[in-house]
């Protein structure tokens, strides 16, 4: 009995080493380093940018010599090059389509593949869905070429958010102990010698991995594929459960019935048009039951977050039904999905410089999420206050807006003096005229009063409204481009 158990471990080890050595072989195949140099804009400063700073990764190389890897590794960059997996050959590349909401990137060659950069190497075809208890193979790389392969256990789906807060789509989350080693930043999970996602993050305290779902990388690389992103459709609703039951008598919810409240709706959106209000209850998607936390049943995963019913099995263009309950009374719509028009408040500025304007030492900027995210780890709680609840009520503050643009900042200067703790207030408007963005604040400024002032007015705060004099100003602002600032507005 002793030697057959030791017989039987010895062909388990065999058989072990000869997965790990066939998978080594592969990830030397079809794995090429992802080398980024990101800089960001200054949320103070937003004429600036912060130190650059540097990003490893590893990416699957594709058809057509494209390699697939997180938007992460792609947004806001200056320059991102490809490197062979042992680090003998580097290739400039470029963006190729990148969806910043699914942290989904494409790359390929800046200019085509001269010196064969590719020779020898194999793509990788995209694989199915994977199933809770299958396992699978995470790739790594050693700094001296060395593959690493770490498997890991499909232990949960979930519709998660990967890097732009507040976009959720369906997620694998394995079990694995990874281990460490450089271009980490993002990595392919293989099944069955096919990719199967990309680890989006990892827990090393619960040893926790998120896997970007074949099904979304499935969807990205087909709306790429013209040579036009469009990028994941949105039903343009904002909802709330409706598990207390006194909420659930006041809106006329049968017991057997689940539903989402409908707390608004994005003006220009697909549900606007479909003709879905406010006050509505989200009761069915495509024939699928909402429940009163917003989940359904999904034929493949069990318990998924309804989202997934429009943004994970949809795209652009697609029709979509829905029910909703209004006013007691069960009503159907169709409509066709589209894209979320520009938000007033933005929910990431990636690779887009913000527009400002400096006007007298005065820093005016347009609202978004990534200044207030700029405030720190705790920025809900420690950003201002009335910033906060724009964000969280942005329907509060649309009209006659196109973005919220806000005084930033003051630089202490003859023009400015005695408002140099005055920041972060929302603009009303500046020399009688309605401010919509930082274009009509640019113009409001060209006219200023028969007093020589210009008249700024604060939708909030105290005081409601400063002046700053024109031809003071005006001189302010060539000082200001003498000392530094290389231009006093962006729009």
């Amino acid at each position: 009995m002793k030697t057959i158990s030791i017989l039987s471990s010895l062909t388990a080890l065999v058989l072990s080493w000869s997965s790990l050595s066939a998978a080594s072989t592969a990830v030397q195949n079809s794995l090429v380093r992802v080398n980024s140099t990101i800089q960001t804009w200054s949320a103070s400063q937003p004429w600036d940018k912060s130190a650059p700073s540097s990003r490893g990764a590893l990416g699957i190389l594709l058809e057509n010599n494209h390699v697939l890897t997180t938007a992460e590794m792609a947004a806001n960059t200056t320059y991102i090059e490809l490197e062979s997996a042992d680090s003998t050959r580097t290739l400039p590349a470029k963006v190729v389509a990148i969806d910043y909401e699914c942290n989904l990137a494409l790359l390929a060659p800046n200019n085509g593949d001269p010196e064969g950069f590719f020779a020898g190497l194999k793509p990788l075809p995209l694989g199915g869905a994977a199933q809770i208890g299958d396992k699978v193979d995470v790739w790594q790389l050693e700094d001296n070429g060395m593959p690493l392969v770490t498997q890991a256990t499909i232990q949960s789906v979930d519709i998660v958010s990967s890097f732009v807060r507040g976009h959720y789509f369906l997620t694998y989350e394995a079990k694995g102990s990874m281990q460490s080693a450089t271009s980490s930043f993002t990595l392919p999970v293989i099944k069955d010698d096919k990719l199967l996602g990309l680890l989006s993050s990892y827990d090393s305290k619960d040893q926790i991995i998120d896997i970007i779902t074949p099904e979304i990388i499935a969807a990205f690389l087909a709306d790429a594929a013209d040579g036009t992103y469009d990028g994941f459709p949105s039903l343009g609703i904002g909802i709330n459960s409706t598990v207390d039951p006194s909420f659930r008598l006041w809106l006329k919810l049968p017991e057997d019935v689940g539903g989402l409240y409908v707390t608004r709706v994005r003006k220009g959106s697909s549900a606007e048009k479909a003709g879905i209000l406010k006050g509505d209850v989200l009761l069915s998607v495509e024939g699928n039951e909402i429940g009163r936390r917003g989940y359904y049943d999904d034929e493949n995963y069990g318990r998924l977050f309804w989202s997934h019913l429009v943004r994970g099995r949809h795209k652009v263009g697609d029709s979509l039904k829905v029910s909703v309950l209004r006013d007691g009374e069960k009503k159907e719509f169709t409509t066709v999905l589209t894209r979320p028009d520009k938000r007033l408040i933005p929910a990431h500025t990636l690779d887009q410089a913000p527009n400002y304007l400096v006007k007298g030492g005065l820093i005016f900027q347009e609202l978004s999420a990534s200044y207030l995210r700029a405030f720190g780890k705790d920025w809900e709680s420690t950003a201002p206050l009335n910033l906060l609840d724009a964000l969280a009520s942005p329907e509060d503050y649309e009209k006659g807006r196109n973005k919220i643009v806000f005084l930033s900042a003051t630089i202490p200067t003859p023009a400015t003096t005695g408002y140099e703790s005055i920041r972060n207030f929302i603009i009303a408007k500046v020399n009688g005229q309605d401010i919509a963005d930082i274009p009509s604040l640019i113009k409001a400024f060209q006219t200023p009063g028969t007093d020589g002032l210009h008249t700024i007015e604060f939708a909030d705060g105290t005081p409601k409204t400063i002046y700053l004099d024109a031809r003071i100003s005006d001189a302010i602002d060539a000082e200001l481009l003498k000392r530094g600032i290389p231009a006093l507005s962006r729009q």
